[in-house]
């Protein structure tokens, strides 16, 4: 089968309230399209030059600096606004810092990472999930990283950050269950502006930081994933199919990374 052929049957997802937030990325851009497609009604919540550079007409979107969390909960209040209320929030805030040996990295270098990655993935968490408690659909993915759990050299804080978030999540799901499910993935290596600094943080025509090609050399299924590789497995995760699933991270790395 086609891997980018829909797995979901009809009305599974129908008017289903979602906020994407970092929702301008390759992954989101995607997982957006996803979602509509399959009746859910998103908002996405991201930094205004990456709306203003990837927002299309009919799509709502709301500025956010998820670094701050007074803007975070605006963006939310905002969304719930939108959407009459919030059955599920999808996180994929996140960058990396340029590739340096961790005990080198600067404070300021440190505290950027940390902030845009595990701050902020608090920040969301705590602005949505009183709107969630009040959904009978309630689930929150966080996007991970594998990095956050198979350590390796030259990426400063972005994998201490992602570790701390998955920790986080577990922490989370305890204690908001039954009545929220929440779940992480952590992707590998995806071939989008990510590896090339980032969408808002870079102009997306830089050397990506692995090269796609020689990546999917070394992954077992042969390639480096693709925005759809990831996007099936968050449409899951919301999904009925993943209705006795919390407090848990789905690796997509095509093998390279086996917990």
């Amino acid at each position: 089968m086609n891997h980018h052929t829909p797995l979901w049957a009809d009305g599974v997802f129908d008017g289903l309230r979602v906020l994407v937030t970092g929702g301008m990325g390759g992954i989101g851009r995607a997982l957006v399209s996803q979602c509509e497609s399959l009746g859910m009604r998103v908002v996405v919540a991201d930094l205004p030059d990456s709306i203003e550079r990837h927002g299309r007409s009919g799509l709502r979107s709301i500025p956010m600096n998820a670094k701050d969390a007074v803007s975070v909960q605006a963006a939310v209040d905002h969304a719930v606004r939108e959407l009459g209320g919030l059955d599920a929030c999808v996180n994929l805030v996140g960058y990396m810092s340029p590739a340096q040996p961790l005990a080198q990295t600067s404070l300021d270098t440190w505290d950027d990472v940390i902030r845009g990655n595990l701050d902020s993935a608090f920040y969301i968490s705590r602005a949505v999930l009183p709107q969630l408690q009040a959904s009978a659909r309630a689930s929150l993915v966080h996007v991970a990283s594998g990095l956050g759990a198979w350590a390796r050299p030259l990426y400063g804080a972005y994998g201490p950050a992602k570790a701390g978030l998955i920790l986080m999540m577990r922490e989370l799901a305890l204690e908001n269950a039954p009545r929220v499910r929440i779940n992480a993935v952590a992707p590998g290596a995806v071939d989008t502006a990510f590896l090339r600094g980032g969408t808002g943080r870079s102009d997306e025509s830089a050397a990506p930081r692995v090269d796609p090609q020689s990546y999917g050399q070394v992954v077992p299924l042969g390639r480096i994933a693709e925005p759809m590789d990831v996007v099936q497995p968050i449409v899951f995760l919301l999904s009925p199919g993943a209705a006795y699933m919390t407090g848990q991270t789905l690796h997509i790395n095509g093998g390279t990374y086996m917990p």
